[in-house]
C-alpha cells in the first residue's frame, strides 16, 4: 500500500483546479453559443429577410452538435480529450467566422452547422475529461458548477446578444467566440495533459457513423419541415421518416457486428442509461424547445429592447445557478442523488404551466417568477443525470456514455426547438395572414418584422402583432408541460448505485479486452 504525502494531494488538487478552470471556459464556449442568438435573432431574420427560416438558426446548430456527439465520444475514450477538444474548437471557431460574415440566411445557417460540429465536442468532452481526474463521489459538485455555467450563460448570452444588436452590430455575436476560441485552445493545449487511452490499434466505426447522422438528420429534417414547408402526408416528409426509420434499423446491426462501435449497444443493457435516457429526451424537447424563443417572445409581445429581455432572464439564471451548485454539493457530501431529478422534472413542468398563463398586458414579475420556477426545476436534474450514467459504466467507456447521454438529450431539443419552432412559425404566420389580410406586403407576413419596426407600427396593427405572436407561442408551453411528468415518472425507477470513490478502473478491468470488456459490461448491465 503507498501512501501519499501533503504535499502531492496539495499538487493534485492544484492541477485538478487548472483542469476544470479550462474545461468551464470550453462550457462556455458551448453552452453561450446556444443562447446568444436568441435576442439577436428577431434583428438578424429581419435584417437578412429570413423569418421563415428563423427555426433554422437554432435547428442547424443542434442539428451538427447531436450528430457529433457520440462521434466525439468514442473517439476521445480511444485517443484522448485533448486532441479531439481542439479539433471540436477549431471547427466551432471556423463556423462563428462564417456566421460572422454571412451577408444571407443561407450562409448564416451553414455557419451554425459548422458551429454545432464542434460545439458537439465542446459538450461532451468537457463533461467526460472531469471523469478523468475526478471520482464520481466528488464529481457532483463539479458538475453542479458546470451546470451553474449553463445556468450563467443563458442569461449572459441573452444579455450580450442584446447588447451587441444595439450596439456595435448582430455580428458580433459570431466574433465573440472568436477570442474565446483561442483562449480555450490555449488552455486545453497547456493545462489538459491527462493520459489517453489510445491503443495500439484503433479502429473507427466509419459506418455506423455515417449511418448514425443520415438517421439523426432525417428524423430533424421531417421534424422541421413537417407540416410547414411540406404537409405531413407528402412524398417529402414520408420519405425522410422511412429514412429515419431504415437509418436506424441499418445502424443497430451495424454496430452489433462493429469491433470498435461508436455507440456500444451494451449501453442500453443498463437499467440507469435506459431510464436516464427516456428522461433526457422528454426533458429535452420540454427545456430546448421553451428556451429557444422565450427572449423573442419578450421583445416582440412584452415590448423590451433585446438587453431588457436578457436581463428579463436573470430570474431563470439564478435559479440554475443556486440550484445546480447547491445540489452538486449535498450530492457530493452525502452520496445520494435519486430525488434531485424527479424533483427537476416537476418543477420544470411547474414553470412551463405558468408560463402558459402569461397574456398581454400581464406584470413582469410575473413573468420573471415563472422564469425563475423554470429555472430552478433545470438546475436540480440536469447535471445529475450525466453523473448517474457516468457512474454505471468504468472509466474505459465513460466518454462514450456520456456521449450517449448527451445526445440524447439533444435529439429531444433538436426535436423540440424544431416541433415548437415549426407550430410557432406556422401559427404565426396564419394569424397575421387572417388578421391583417388588407395590411399589404409590408405587414401581411412575419419575414420582415422586427422588434423595432413592430415598434413603430400604427397603434391598431401593433395591437394585432403582438398579439399574433403571444397566441402562437405560449399555449405551446402547456403543451410541453405533460411531458415532464412522464419524465418525473420513469426517473422514478432509477436504481440509486452507490458512487464510486476512485477514478481508474479496477486491474482486473484493464486486463481485459475491447471485446471481454464489453461483454462484462452487457452481462452486468443485463443483472440491473
Amino acid at each position: 500500500m503507498t501512501t501519499t504525502s501533503p504535499s502531492t494531494t496539495t499538487h493534485e488538487k492544484r492541477t485538478v483546479t487548472l483542469v476544470f478552470a479550462a474545461l468551464m471556459l470550453v462550457m462556455l464556449l458551448a453552452s453561450l453559443s446556444q443562447t446568444v442568438l436568441s435576442t439577436a435573432l428577431p434583428t438578424i431574420v429581419g435584417s437578412l429577410d429570413g423569418a421563415d427560416h428563423i427555426a433554422w438558426v437554432m435547428t442547424a446548430y443542434l442539428l451538427g452538435m447531436t450528430v457529433t456527439m457520440p462521434i466525439y465520444g468514442r473517439l476521445g475514450d480511444r485517443v484522448g480529450r485533448k486532441p479531439m477538444l481542439l479539433i471540436a474548437i477549431t471547427l466551432f471557431t471556423i463556423g462563428s467566422l462564417v456566421g460572422a460574415l454571412a451577408q444571407d440566411m443561407t450562409v448564416l445557417i451553414a455557419g451554425r452547422a459548422v458551429q454545432g460540429l464542434g460545439g458537439g465536442g465542446l459538450m461532451v468532452l468537457s463533461q467526460a475529461a472531469i471523469a478523468d481526474v475526478v471520482p464520481a463521489r466528488d464529481r457532483g459538485k463539479y458538475m453542479g458548477i458546470l451546470g451553474a455555467v449553463f445556468g450563467l450563460s443563458s442569461v449572459a448570452g441573452p444579455l450580450l446578444g442584446g447588447w451587441f444588436t444595439e450596439g456595435p452590430g448582430w455580428r458580433w455575436t459570431f466574433w465573440i467566440n472568436v477570442p474565446l476560441g483561442i483562449i480555450a485552445a490555449v488552455a486545453v493545449v497547456a493545462l489538459l495533459h491527462k493520459p489517453t487511452t489510445e491503443r495500439a490499434r484503433t479502429r473507427v466505426d466509419f459506418l455506423g457513423m455515417a449511418l448514425l447522422a443520415l438517421a439523426t438528420s432525417s428524423l430533424i429534417l421531417a421534424a422541421t419541415w413537417g407540416g410547414h414547408q411540406y404537409d405531413w402526408n407528402s412524398p417529402q416528409i414520408i420519405g425522410l421518416i422511412v429514412t429515419t426509420i431504415v437509418g436506424a434499423i441499418a445502424f443497430v446491426a451495424v454496430e452489433r457486428r462493429a469491433e470498435e462501435p461508436v455507440m456500444p449497444l451494451a449501453l442500453f443493457r443498463d437499467r440507469n442509461f435506459n431510464l436516464t435516457t427516456v428522461g433526457v429526451i422528454i426533458l429535452g424537447v420540454a427545456m430546448f424547445g421553451s428556451l429557444s424563443y422565450l427572449p423573442t417572445y419578450l421583445q416582440m409581445s412584452v415590448g423590451v429592447d433585446a438587453t431588457h429581455a436578457g436581463l428579463m432572464m436573470i430570474p431563470m439564471m439564478g435559479g440554475m445557478l443556486v440550484t445546480s451548485i447547491v445540489v452538486g454539493q449535498a450530492v457530493s457530501r452525502t452520496g445520494k442523488y435519486r430525488w434531485y431529478p424527479i424533483a427537476g422534472a416537476l418543477v420544470t413542468g411547474l414553470g412551463l404551466f405558468l408560463l402558459s398563463t402569461i397574456e398581454i398586458g400581464d406584470s413582469r414579475w410575473q413573468i420573471e417568477g415563472s422564469l425563475l420556477v423554470l429555472g430552478i426545476g433545470i438546475g436540480l436534474g440536469m447535471q445529475i443525470l450525466t453523473l448517474i450514467v457516468q457512474n454505471s459504466f468504468s472509466h474505459r467507456i465513460v466518454g462514450t456514455a456520456t456521449a450517449a447521454n448527451n445526445y440524447f438529450r439533444q435529439v429531444g431539443g433538436t426535436l423540440g426547438a424544431a416541433a415548437v419552432g415549426s407550430i410557432f412559425t406556422s401559427r404565426l404566420t396564419e394569424s397575421l395572414a387572417t388578421r391583417l389580410p388588407s395590411a399589404g406586403e409590408a405587414h401581411s407576413g412575419s419575414s420582415s418584422l422586427t422588434p423595432d419596426s413592430v415598434a413603430h407600427l400604427p397603434q391598431e396593427i401593433h395591437d394585432i402583432v403582438v398579439t399574433a405572436y403571444n397566441g402562437a407561442l405560449m399555449p405551446i408551453f402547456l403543451w410541453l408541460a405533460p411531458l415532464t411528468l412522464v419524465s418525473a415518472l420513469v426517473l422514478w425507477f432509477v436504481h440509486e448505485k452507490p458512487l464510486r470513490h476512485t477514478i481508474e478502473a479496477s486491474k482486473q478491468e484493464e486486463s481485459l479486452g475491447e471485446q471481454t470488456l464489453d461483454a462484462t459490461e452487457a452481462m452486468t448491465g443485463a443483472e440491473r
